[in-house]
């Protein structure tokens, strides 16, 4: 019998030294952990699955109660990347305390809800409205019947508010039955995020969450923040109300709330928030069980470890001490003034460990691969498990504090000005005498556990060559245990990715080609709507023709003068009939032009039905910009050029 040389391999030697390794240096049978993860259990759900409207599971359960089932790691498997999943894997509806609930486990985050006056007030309604509506379930079926009354938006990473219509309608929202409230330019990043680098960021979170992956030890096992991604039903519903400074109180619903605004944290619109009759602190998520990302890798703005390290000690100074509990959109609570005061120390410190001691070895003269190849956490930090490698790394963090005050140049010359990828690594293949001699040398280094070196040098041979099947095969394999010897979920997804990819070629699922779901292009207002245009022209083959445009949206009652000009698109607000020499002015409305974002061929059926009407100038003016628009592919390649 042949084994198929595209299948997973098992763990080698050196994966399986490196596991026992460091198994030896943690404490992996604490139970502290897993005593906090499940204090305040009400109920647990005995559904295998959560259903979308297509019966296809947007949420697994059966994977969580097999990894509570299992406490020893596989060899495949991180042991200690195995324990933060197992705590992740702990789901049910839990009582932070009196009159504040969680459902965790349901998907990446956690879903809260205070008992208000009249409903619920629920913070960060997760990624899919599949999750968030069997959430509310869960709760309702504990506690009965009530109506949500507000929604709170901690900040603006999908995860905290794409699953809105799992818990309020636009109706709600509309008629002001429901309150919306979010950190001042929630909406402005959101859109930044999920939009303008939407589909370069759906690609890289492919990768970063090991949504192509199995599930299991050859394969995804936890993200390190959560068990997964929930698939299902995005939205986005903008806040109706927005909290800008630090010290703001709202009553909501009855609930005193007192507000910390913390922007360039762990998003750029973030904001933590006390209850102070419930002696409770909602820490968002700038505190949880993991050493967060001051840079993500499925990328975003570089974060500010000292403005976060700064943030932290406020909370600590000004609202910790009016808390017995702290909570957070990840993970599980802390109780306790000794717990609480431990954790945000321990936190505070971490993130200014990093920026100073970064920036020491800068200015010392390191560029940054070699500050995240030295720096590790001092004892005291390194050895808790909330600010381990699960999610966010010291390795990578380093690189990010070095990016945020120095950029990407590390101010040697050779480094200034390289070849492309491509081109590099034709050369390098040249020079290093071939591909089969690359070939040969790396299979000594993989037997020798090389495994970084030969990903590096057999990356040379892909890109050269993209055919050349030994070559994807070899680095497949060394990508694998690199995935294996990952402590964190998002490493250990990008490994494993990159080597199935290699060994299955860049995927194609037509279904998915436009990452940018029509209902977050309706939540936007038409600035931002033209703003996406404008990312999406083709500025060479636009750069020779002119054009003015006056676009009437109707139902926002808002015109602009849209202008095309030397490959650019320009758009400003302006008074209907104050553009000049227009080549036609256009009545519309915004959710006509949101459809245009999401399928400009629906152009003339939207002219035909009057959706679309042209008041004046000629009627082809708008198609003609549209056809200068590109349309991005979601399944680019990555791992091969």
């Amino acid at each position: 019998m042949t084994t198929d040389p595209r299948a997973p391999k098992g763990a080698t030697e050196a994966t399986r030294a490196a596991h026992a390794a460091l198994a030896a240096r943690l404490r992996l049978d604490d139970r502290a952990d897993f005593e906090r993860a499940e204090r305040g259990l009400l109920a647990r759900t005995e559904d295998d699955a959560i259903l979308n409207a297509f019966g296809l599971p947007s949420w697994d359960f059966t994977a969580n109660r097999a990894l509570a089932a299992t406490p020893a790691a596989p060899e495949t498997v991180n042991p200690s990347l195995w324990r933060q999943a197992r705590l992740n894997a702990a789901h049910g509806l839990y009582e932070v305390t009196e009159g504040i609930y969680q459902v965790r486990g349901y998907d990446l985050a956690n879903i809260t809800f205070v008992r208000g006056e009249r409903g619920w007030i629920v913070i960060d309604p997760l990624t899919a409205a599949e999750t968030s509506a069997a959430a509310l379930a869960a709760v309702t079926a504990h506690f009965g019947e009530l109506p949500v009354t507000a929604v709170v938006y901690t900040h603006c990473h999908v995860d905290h508010f794409a699953g809105i219509r799992g818990v309020v309608s636009d109706e709600d929202v509309a008629s002001g039955r429901v309150r919306v409230i979010g950190p001042e330019g929630f909406l402005q990043h959101a859109v930044s995020e999920n939009v303008i680098a939407g589909t370069a960021m759906s690609r890289r979170a492919l990768y970063m969450y090991g949504m192509l992956l199995p599930k299991g030890a050859h394969g995804h096992v936890d993200t390190g923040l959560g068990r997964a991604v929930a698939g299902g039903t995005w939205g986005l519903v903008p806040p109706t109300e927005t909290v800008s400074e630090t010290g703001t109180e709202l009553v909501v619903d009855g609930v005193r709330m007192v507000f910390q605004v913390t922007p360039g944290t762990e998003a750029p619109a973030e904001m933590n928030f006390l209850f102070p009759d419930h002696r409770a602190l909602c820490l968002a998520e700038n505190c949880s069980a993991v050493l967060h990302n001051l840079y993500t890798p499925r990328g975003a703005e570089v974060r500010d470890a000292l403005a976060w390290s700064g943030y932290i000690d406020e909370a600590l100074r000004d609202h910790a001490p009016a808390a017995d509990v702290v909570f957070a959109s990840h993970h599980w609570p802390r109780w306790g003034a000794e717990d609480i005061t431990a954790y945000l120390t321990k936190q505070r410190d971490a993130y200014r460990y990093l920026h100073d001691q970064t920036m020491r070895l800068a200015n010392q003269g390191l560029v940054a691969t070699e500050i995240a190849e030295q720096l590790e956490l001092p004892p005291g930090l390194a050895d808790e498990f909330f600010l381990r490698d699960y999610y966010g790394t010291v390795n990578h963090n380093a690189k990010a504090v070095y990016q945020k005050y120095l950029g990407w140049f590390d101010a040697n010359p050779a480094h200034l000005h390289p070849l492309p990828p491509v081109e590099a690594a034709r050369k390098y293949v040249v020079y290093m005498g071939g591909a089969e001699a690359v070939l040969e040398r790396a299979r000594e280094d993989f037997a020798k556990g090389e495994y970084r070196w030969v990903a590096e040098a057999v990356n040379h041979v892909v890109f050269a060559d993209p055919s050349h099947q030994d070559a994807r095969l070899l680095q497949a394999d060394a990508l694998e245990q690199l995935g294996y010897q990952a402590e964190s979920g998002p490493w250990r997804d990008f490994y494993l990715t990159g080597a199935l990819e290699l060994r299955q070629g860049t995927p194609e699922l037509p279904g998915l080609r436009n990452p940018v779901q029509p209902d977050v292009l309706r939540g936007m207002p038409g600035s931002m709507l033209l703003d996406y245009l404008a990312v999406r022209l083709d500025g060479p083959r636009a750069a020779g023709r002119a054009l003015r445009l006056e676009l009437r949206l109707v139902d926002a009652g808002t015109a602009h003068l849209v202008e095309l000009s030397h490959g650019t698109l320009h758009h400003r607000v302006c008074a209907p009939g104050t553009v000049t020499e227009p080549d036609a002015v256009v009545s519309l409305t915004r959710a006509a032009l949101a459809g245009l974002a999401d399928d400009a061929t629906t152009f003339p059926e939207l002219l035909s039905d009057r959706t679309i009407e042209v008041l004046d100038g000629r009627s082809d003016a708008l198609s003609d910009l549209l056809e200068l628009l590109v349309t991005f592919d979601l399944f680019f390649p990555v791992i091969e050029r």
